[in-house]
């Protein structure tokens, strides 16, 4: 069976090249090819017949094909694609078939100070296969974060309310790829919103200590299956009460990447959108992040991501 390739989105940026990097690591760590795509802006007034036509010399990718010749002993079998349209419509388009698409936070349009560009939060939302979004170094996240796992790892959302394991399983094989272990947190909502009529004082009833184990359970439940499909990656798992994007975010530090679900779509909202929780982490997270659509290609689940995680 052919394996589908990495794509690489480049536009000849500083964060784009960063992403060309990650993504020729995980072609090899996949035993896949990479395809790199460089997708030119078309102008406003042309017609939509142009907006998918080929374009050759393209001086984007003869830089890429230089930086790649550098290291020519390894890296995977590459091919190189030049498209001229609206960069978010082509990238998600071309993910239909692709394994993994890969893109820089930033590129070169748009205003210098935002945290994520649109092609990103474009790709994240709309993209066929799961995205990873490489962010710029030196991003600084909270230090206030008590038992905090370090070193190489995958860091994954984990909703234990939620069906579906696509981001889950997503997570593990990448972690027996890179032969690292993989961090599961899960974040239960603390303290407690207590509904009460005007003029009432309700106490909380519940103890934080009844509510973190109970979530811990439920967590084990949902990794066990995991555990058995994956015997050789170890398992830690992170139980954290309070704001789900900010631990995530916590946990990011020193991360090899972090893996969050896209929103899943219901009934009444039946368009991709990218939840509260994952584009939060895709903002702020210090490591990669992979945002794995529970209704892409090869998902046939629901693991929207968004709970510890997901939305």
């Amino acid at each position: 069976m052919t394996t589908l390739p990495v794509i690489a989105a480049v536009d000849g940026s500083e964060d784009s090249l960063r992403a060309l990097d990650w993504a020729v690591r995980a072609a090899l760590t996949r035993e896949a090819p990479l395809r790199v795509v460089h997708v030119r802006q078309y102008p406003a007034w042309a017609p939509p017949e142009f907006v998918a036509v080929d374009t050759a010399d393209d001086p984007v990718l003869d830089q890429v094909r230089a930086r790649l010749a550098d290291g020519a002993a390894g890296r995977p079998e590459v091919e190189y694609l030049s498209r001229m349209g609206a960069p978010g419509t082509v990238l998600a388009e071309v993910s239909a078939e692709a394994s993994l698409l890969v893109v820089g936070s930033r590129g070169r349009g748009g205003f210098a100070s935002l945290l994520l560009g649109s092609t990103g939060i474009a790709a994240a939302r709309d993209a066929h296969c799961p995205v990873v979004v490489v962010p710029r170094p030196g991003r600084q996240v909270p230090e206030d974060l008590t038992g905090a796992s370090d070193g190489p790892r995958v860091v994954v959302g984990l909703g234990v309310d939620r069906a579906g394991d696509d981001a889950l399983e997503f997570a593990f094989a990448e972690a027996e790829r890179r032969r690292v272990r993989v961090q599961a947190v899960t974040v239960y909502p603390w303290p407690p919103q207590i509904w009460a009529a005007p003029g009432e004082f309700a106490l909380p009833v519940i103890e934080e200590a009844g509510i973190a184990a109970e979530t811990r359970a439920l967590a084990e439940e949902r990794l066990g299956p995991l555990r058995e499909r994956y015997p050789g990656v170890a398992v830690d798992l992170a139980v954290d009460g309070g704001d789900a994007a900010g631990r995530l975010v916590a946990h990011s530090r020193d991360a090899e990447l972090v893996v969050v679900g896209r929103h899943q779509r219901r009934l009444l909202v039946p368009t991709r959108m990218v939840g509260s929780v994952t584009q939060a982490v895709l903002l702020h997270a210090a490591a990669p992040v992979a945002v794995v659509d529970p209704h892409g290609a090869g998902q046939d689940g629901g693991a929207d991501g968004e709970r510890a995680g997901e939305e």
